[in-house]
C-alpha cells in the first residue's frame, strides 16, 4: 500500500502503480501546511501533488512554488487549475531522478513538501538527503512505521539503517499521524506527518562517508546477530572493545556518534594507496 496524492476531485481514480491514494481530509490537510508555516519568499518543492488541494494553500501563502508530478494524467488538470498563479511551474518528471541541486540554482534553498509514495518513501528520502545541501527543510506524510523508524532512538526496535542514516544528517520530528479514513481509496495502514530539518553542522561527522554508510549496513544486515558477527572481516571484537563498546551489543543499542566511531576506525586502520 502506498501513498501520493493529497485530494481527489474531478473523474481521476487512484492508480495502483503509482500508489496513489488521495488525502480528503480538509482538516488534516491545513493542519499540514500550519506545520509547514509557508511565509512570503519561500522556495517550496511539492512531490506528488496529486490534483492539487494542498498545493493552492501553498501558493497562496507564497505565490512561488514547483511541482513534480510523474502522472501524466494528472498534469492537465494541474496546468489548467493553477493557470493564473505565475509563480507555479509543473515538472513532468520522476522525483527518485529528479535534480534538485539545479531546482534551487543560486536561489534561496528549497522547502520540499510531499505525500510520498510508500513503495519509494526510502529511496527517494536517500535521494533527497543527498541534495541536502538544497533543502532547507521537508515535510512528508509517509507510511506510520517509515516515520518512527525516521524518528526512533537508540534501543528502540525502530532504531535500524534508516534512523542512523537520516539522523546522521537531520534532526527529525514525527509530528502526527494520520488516520486511514482520511484518504480515499482507504489504505490498510496508519499514516504519520515527519519534519527533517538538514544539519547546518553535523554533529559527528564521518571521516569517509562511503566507509560509513558501508558500516551501517553491515552492521544491519542482520538484526539479531551481535556487532561481533555483523562487523566480521571489517573490525575485530577487540578492535570494537577497544573503541569502547561492547561487541556483544546488538546493532540497535548503538548511538549515531557509535556508528561514526566505528567508521572512522575502519577509515584510519585502512592501508594507504600505493603512490604511483
Amino acid at each position: 500500500m502506498s501513498s501520493s496524492s493529497w485530494l481527489p476531485t474531478g473523474g481521476h481514480r487512484a492508480r495502483k502503480r503509482f500508489g496513489q491514494n488521495f488525502l480528503r481530509d480538509t482538516g488534516i490537510i491545513s493542519r499540514i501546511v500550519s506545520s509547514i508555516r509557508p511565509r512570503d519568499g519561500d522556495r517550496l518543492v511539492e512531490i506528488g501533488p496529486g490534483q492539487g488541494a494542498i498545493t493552492e494553500m501553498l501558493l497562496d501563502a507564497t505565490g512561488d512554488l514547483d511541482a513534480i508530478e510523474l502522472d501524466r494524467d494528472l498534469i492537465t488538470g494541474l496546468r489548467t487549475q493553477f493557470f493564473a498563479y505565475p509563480g507555479f511551474r509543473l515538472h513532468n518528471a520522476d522525483a527518485l531522478k529528479f535534480d534538485f541541486h539545479a531546482l534551487r540554482g543560486e536561489g534561496e534553498p528549497l522547502r520540499v513538501v510531499g505525500n510520498l509514495p510508500y513503495n519509494i518513501s526510502t529511496p527517494l528520502i536517500f535521494h533527497l538527503l543527498a541534495s541536502r545541501g538544497a533543502i532547507k527543510d521537508m515535510h512528508f506524510m509517509l507510511q506510520k512505521e517509515v516515520v518512527q523508524r525516521l524518528a526512533a532512538t537508540p534501543g528502540s526496535n525502530s532504531w535500524g539503517r534508516l534512523s542512523v542514516m537520516t539522523q546522521y544528517f537531520c534532526h527529525v520530528d514525527e509530528l502526527f499521524l494520520v488516520p486511514p479514513e482520511a484518504f480515499v481509496p482507504r489504505p490498510k495502514v496508519d499514516s504519520a506527518i515527519v519534519r527533517l530539518i538538514p544539519h547546518n553542522t553535523l554533529p559527528h561527522p564521518a571521516d569517509d562517508y562511503e566507509t560509513f554508510e558501508s558500516i551501517v549496513r553491515q552492521g544491519f544486515s542482520q538484526r539479531r546477530k551481535t556487532l561481533r558477527n555483523n562487523l566480521k572481516g571489517t573490525l575485530s571484537a577487540d578492535d570494537i572493545i577497544a573503541l569502547g563498546i561492547d561487541p556483544a551489543k546488538r546493532p540497535e543499542v548503538l548511538t549515531l556518534e557509535e556508528w561514526v566511531t566505528m567508521a572512522n576506525h575502519v577509515f584510519r586502520s585502512a592501508p594507504a594507496a600505493d603512490a604511483e
